[in-house]
């Protein structure tokens, strides 16, 4: 899929110049965490968000530096805080220069983008005109509108073909793997490692079309620990034994 896909069409900007209180007012009665910051011209040059409101004078959250930690953070450094938790203009406490994207960009490269750079909200351009937004509730609106519907014709052989073909190659899949389906219903028999391969071998069968319910039979086998594979127990030093005559060297 890709962003187009998902994106939200109807974005709400606040200009540069705006007070830090009707970006509040304007972010709050629209139930967003979020607001693109744009110029007079209407190009984009910032972003705005909730994380911005944190770090704030009025609330008592300003970041204190003792005279050391302001030294190793740098007069620039702490000159910018100063200016985002004390700024009255939207201008002063953006995070300028906000990292954008396109209609056409894969939904997998804007989540790699997300987790990479700590990032909720993306921006998203058109010939360098702002045509929408993508944030992480876009990812859950679209796994809600998608329709799972599961439901098949499919006999219960072909179900349980399908069902071994989904384990089949997974690092997971469950030792000496019995399978069986009845009426739509798959029971599954075998040996697993971890609670974590129980789950996992639960939703793979629960995604294949036709099942109807799991009937969970696997068994967890605890492996015994590397030294009990090898005969175990604690590594037993001999006493040396005083030598004799005999054990010289001729």
């Amino acid at each position: 899929m890709h962003v187009r896909e998902i994106m939200s069409r109807n974005v709400i900007t606040i200009d540069a110049d705006a007070s830090v209180i009707d970006a509040i007012k304007t972010m709050l009665s629209h139930h967003i965490s979020g607001l693109p910051v744009v110029d007079r011209d209407g190009a984009l040059i910032g972003m705005l968000s909730d994380g911005d409101f944190v770090r704030r004078v009025e609330v008592g959250t300003e970041k204190r530096r003792g005279r050391w930690l302001a030294m190793l953070a740098g007069t620039s450094q702490v000159a910018l805080d100063f200016a985002r938790q004390h700024g009255r203009k939207v201008s002063q406490i953006m995070s300028p220069n906000p990292i954008t994207i396109e209609e056409d960009t894969p939904l997998e490269q804007v989540v790699q983008l997300m987790e990479s750079h700590g990032v909720t909200r993306f921006p998203v351009m058109r010939d360098k005109k702002l045509v929408g937004m993508v944030t992480r509730t876009d990812f859950m609106t679209a796994i809600a509108s998608l329709r799972l519907d599961l439901s098949s014709s499919s006999n219960d052989d072909q179900i349980g073909a399908s069902v071994i073909a989904a384990l089949a190659h997974a690092p997971w899949r469950p030792a000496a793997l019995n399978v069986s389906v009845r009426d739509g219903v798959v029971s599954l028999r075998g040996n697993i490692r971890s609670d974590n391969a129980r789950k996992a071998a639960t939703v793979a069968v629960e995604n294949v079309a036709g099942v109807k319910r799991v009937d969970d039979q696997l068994v967890k086998i605890i492996y015994p620990p590397p030294e009990n594979d090898y005969g175990g127990g604690d590594f037993v030093s001999l006493e040396e034994e005083p030598s004799t005559e005999d054990d010289q060297p001729l």
